[in-house]
């Protein structure tokens, strides 16, 4: 999956919006999701996911292509949670939290009740919080977030890692495609004991590949006089929506107010 995160970022209907502003905006959303309960959260993933793909231009399916590489993440760790196991000894513990299970050897196996509750509710989290980071991702270019950054104080050391990190994840990820399409090209991925031959192969030409981009960039940067700090010029003139600015704090407001009165009426019916 070709995702051009940066073209993106860079040609969205938003772009003209101070990045302060949006930054601003996502991170609050952020703080919200993670106090809130999931039926807010919800509401906030769906609020910012309008957002994105409505007012920023963002491609429906590309955003639903990023939601659905966190779901299947999300997918990987239900097992862990919704299965349960006991010694029979204490199978006593479990009928209300059992929905139903098999009894292997001295331990009795089951789905439970209260795994499912927190598999729904680790899902909800994690969809509203990635959704307030795409958001972020698909309409500030990362090299002007890094700046904003900067203006607020974060260290230059770390803004640079940051942006060399960025850099390479997406030269990781060519080469990855580049020595993939040569394999298979080949039939490298024939049979099971050829494809691993051929992942081995592929994941020692990439380690290969990465440290010899990495002493070409560092060669690169000290043959410019680099002095510890990457100055990137920025010519895009900012400004800042009032209209934008309202509908972000009164939505805020409303979800705020949300979360206390569902919380408590979940007090008052304890």
């Amino acid at each position: 999956m070709n995702i051009q995160i940066d073209t993106l970022a860079y040609t969205n209907r938003l772009r003209w919006l101070a990045p302060e502003q949006k930054l601003i905006f996502a991170t609050i959303l952020l703080v919200i999701t993670a106090f809130a309960h999931p039926f807010i959260q919800i509401l906030i993933a769906v609020w910012i996911s309008f957002w994105t793909v409505m007012y920023a231009g963002i491609p429906a399916k590309t955003y639903l292509k990023l939601v659905y590489v966190a779901t299947l993440f999300w997918l990987t760790s239900l097992p862990a949670l919704v299965i349960n196991g006991v010694d029979l000894s204490h199978i006593h513990l479990v009928p209300k939290d059992s929905l139903g299970g098999l009894t292997f050897g001295s331990y009795y196996i089951y789905l439970s009740h209260k795994g499912i509750e927190q598999g729904l509710t680790i899902l909800t989290r994690a969809i509203a919080s990635l959704s307030c980071l795409y958001f972020v991702m698909l309409t500030i270019p990362f090299s002007e977030l890094l700046q904003t950054l900067r203006r607020i104080g974060v260290p230059v050391l770390i803004t640079e890692l940051l942006l060399l990190m960025y850099r390479f994840i997406f030269v990781l990820l060519n080469t990855t495609a580049e020595l993939w399409t040569a394999q298979q090209s080949r039939g490298g991925y024939r049979t099971f004991r050829t494809g691993m031959k051929s992942l081995a192969l592929l994941i020692g030409q990439l380690l290969k590949r990465t440290i010899e981009n990495y002493r070409q960039v560092s060669l690169s940067l000290a043959a410019r006089g680099f002095n510890g700090e990457l100055r990137v010029w920025h010519p895009h003139r900012y400004q800042k929506s009032k209209r934008y600015a309202i509908e972000a704090i009164v939505g805020c407001v409303v979800l705020i107010a949300l979360e206390f009165w569902q919380h408590a009426g979940m007090v008052t019916r304890i």
